[in-house]
């Protein structure tokens, strides 16, 4: 930040800049400007004990924390989270808000913004807010802080393995539309994620098994060495809630390394293009069919990635980029976790060639730009078209892959409700 303006600086965790030129004969000006945004995050242990003073820090300078929290977090931390900011003299002042995928809605974060709003909190511009929950609450109560004062600073606790790794640090807030899931949002990051792993074992293991999904969508495309610790230890780690049940102090070790692993993997590439000005991202591997579908079926978010990724890793089979064992090796790895490989709803062409549509759209209209495994397992390529014919090959593999698995290959605890939808 220039140092002549620091003292107008609207907050501690933005600085920007930018350039007038005129043109010549005055009669057009052109401007650039750009956004720096400062974000961390970083993975702790017993975050609510006193001696840890991730949030203390953040908050004793102000004297106060306003607090957004996921309904279900509240009834097993919310006491440890009051106690917490009691044993520093910090005021706590909390909204407990519902956070199920039904939630997720324009009106649960117009209701978070009055709540923050000025006949309630009165939040300032430059005051952090702190959110504390999975993936639901992170992704609305961040949209709630874009919009309060146009950006308004948040520090994100992540209670679940999708927030830990992908929703929590994640620049998109957003909510669901008619168009698809996650359609209406704003980037957005948080100023600071707060991980632990010890937060898991109250988590029903469904949720931390669909939640490993975003873990194996990062070491499928960029990172081979988190692939082979999930091989290796990803069955363990499910059971034991990443070593947060029977206090496997070695396991949760080996656990903490690979959300490190996987966050710093999805970092590198979503934290430098925080605003997706570029589309070769490879974490949106899993991502281009399934908003498509994920609600149509009734699927818990992670199962309805993972099928996306079997289906794109058949693709990149199919155009000649993966080989097959490698291509089996990838979906081994989500059986063996339990994620689902394949589900009816691939079936309707309709809804998946108008899910590609919409997301040729979002990714700004020029191509589909579809992340599949590239050459190896770990690496990315880029599917610029997926013809509707090589589409339904896709399909049809698939669904003679899944017709010798159990439960023909759907996974386990797969869905939203007791049964999917369609």
């Amino acid at each position: 930040m220039n140092p002549k303006r620091e003292l107008f600086a609207t907050s501690e965790y933005y600085s920007g800049g930018g350039q007038v030129r005129e043109a010549v004969g005055g009669t057009d000006i052109e401007i650039s400007a750009s956004l720096t945004v400062t974000m961390r995050v970083s993975i702790t242990k017993d975050v609510f004990s006193p001696g840890n003073s991730a949030l203390r820090d953040v908050y004793q300078p102000r004297g106060r924390c306003v607090a957004v929290l996921d309904a279900v977090v509240d009834r097993h931390y919310g006491a440890a989270l009051r106690a917490y900011f009691s044993y520093h003299g910090i005021e706590l002042i909390a909204m407990v808000c519902p956070a199920a995928e039904p939630d997720k809605t324009l009106r649960t974060a117009e209701a978070i913004l009055e709540f923050l709003g000025v006949n309630n909190c009165n939040v300032a511009r430059d005051e952090p807010i702190l959110v504390v929950g999975g993936g639901v609450i992170s992704d609305t109560a961040g949209l709630a802080a874009a919009l309060l004062h146009r950006r308004t600073p948040y520090v994100m606790l992540a209670t679940s393995v999708v927030a830990a790794v992908d929703a929590g640090p994640s620049p998109r807030t957003c909510v669901n539309g008619d168009q698809f899931k996650n359609s209406i949002g704003a980037y957005h990051p948080p100023v600071l994620t707060l991980v632990d792993s010890g937060l898991f074992a109250t988590l029903e293991s469904r949720h931390i098994r669909h939640g490993m999904a975003e873990i194996v969508k990062m070491a499928a495309v960029d990172e081979l060495r988190l692939f082979e610790l999930l091989e290796e230890h990803g069955e363990r780690l499910l059971a034991t809630k990443f070593g947060s049940v029977g206090h496997d102090e070695e396991l949760r070790k080996v656990g903490d390394e690979v959300l490190h692993r996987s966050l710093l993997s999805y970092l590198r590439h979503e934290g430098t293009n925080a605003f997706e000005i570029y589309q070769d991202r490879p974490h949106a591997y899993g991502h281009t069919w399934s908003p498509g579908f994920e609600r149509h079926a009734g699927l818990l978010h992670g199962h309805a990635v993972a099928i996306d990724m079997a289906l794109s890793t058949t693709l990149a089979e199919l155009v000649g980029w993966l080989p097959g064992p490698d291509r089996e090796r990838i979906l081994a790895l989500s059986r063996r976790l339990g994620l689902a490989v394949y589900d009816p709803i691939l079936e309707s062409s309709e809804i998946l060639l108008a899910g590609q549509e919409a997301m040729r759209s979002k990714r700004g209209g020029r191509a589909l730009w579809a992340p599949v495994p590239r050459g190896q397992v770990g690496a990315v390529g880029y599917l610029e078209e997926v013809p509707a014919e090589l589409l339904a090959e896709a399909v049809r593999r698939n669904r003679l892959h899944a017709e010798g698995l159990p439960g023909g290959g759907r996974g386990v605890d797969a869905f939203l409700d007791a049964k999917p939808i369609h």
